[in-house]
């Protein structure tokens, strides 16, 4: 395995306000300085964790979706994140993952935080993702998803050849009030897995009030944080790597002992 270079980007973001939020995010990615492999964005990087979906769902392959193909084309990374998206009579919180190619796939998130009612709005996904790039295999999922890990468990390959993943990451607007178990899980994850894992959450307050604190992060499949930003807006790029990752799965195969099941 080569190495990977991703950017965090954590950024408060504008209340229900696409436009706003899109110009924002651009200057941003351009204001990294350094090419990468990934830029990562938060969850519903366009409007906050809204239930308005109603009003702010795109179609999938307009406004949002040709953004992201635009940024990834002119940096040469993959860009991802999630937006509300509708399909049908149904709305998703989506994740996009945008190849400079124009290649794309997505994730709609599967646990829906009830306590913000987002099972009233939304709807769950049903597959998970996993995409291979650069020579890793990521899986990315959505904020209240790390609470479950039967869903992010990293089980063998069906041909054999290793682990279903490499990088794991999180894309979030998790609140301030909860901090303490992100921050838990976000290891907990990387350890339970033998894999990096990336979270990356907003900062700032959404127009309901509620404060979201950061906390984005890098964890090693050891478990040691190798990156983490609390409170303030940073553009962050770090490389991670593949020899370092390959090294610990072959002296400590845990994954080898693990129990068998299947998810229904």
């Amino acid at each position: 395995m080569t190495d990977l270079r991703v950017t965090l980007i954590q950024t408060a973001l504008h209340w229900e306000s696409p436009a706003a939020n899109l110009a924002m995010l651009e200057e941003k990615i351009w204001q990294t300085g350094q090419p990468a492999d990934l830029i990562v964005l938060p969850e519903m990087f366009t409007t906050g964790f809204t239930m308005n979906a109603a009003a702010l769902a795109e179609p999938m392959n307009l406004t949002t979706f040709k953004w992201l193909k635009s940024q990834a084309a002119q940096t040469g990374a993959v860009v991802t994140g999630s937006y509300i998206v509708k399909e049908k009579d149904q709305y998703f919180n989506r994740l996009v993952w945008m190849q400079p190619d124009g290649g794309y796939a997505t994730y709609d998130k599967r646990h829906l935080f009830r306590m913000a009612h987002e099972h009233e709005t939304y709807s769950g996904g049903r597959q998970r993702l996993i995409r291979e790039w650069k020579g890793w295999r990521i899986c990315p999922l959505v904020c209240y998803d790390l609470r479950f890990p039967v869903w992010s468990r990293n089980g063998l390959r069906q041909d054999g050849e290793g682990l279903q993943y490499d990088l794991l990451l999180y894309v979030a607007n998790w609140p301030q009030p909860r901090r303490h178990a992100w921050s838990a899980l976000l290891k907990a994850r990387a350890i339970e897995n033998l894999s990096y894992t990336i979270g990356v959450n907003r900062v700032g307050s959404d127009g309901k009030g509620h404060p979201y604190s950061g906390d984005s992060a890098v964890i090693s499949p050891k478990g040691e944080v190798l990156f983490e930003e609390g409170e303030t807006e940073t553009i962050q790029t770090l490389t991670l790597s593949g020899e370092q990752l390959t090294s610990f799965r072959a002296a400590f195969p845990a994954f080898m002992d693990a129990d068998d099941f299947e998810i229904k």
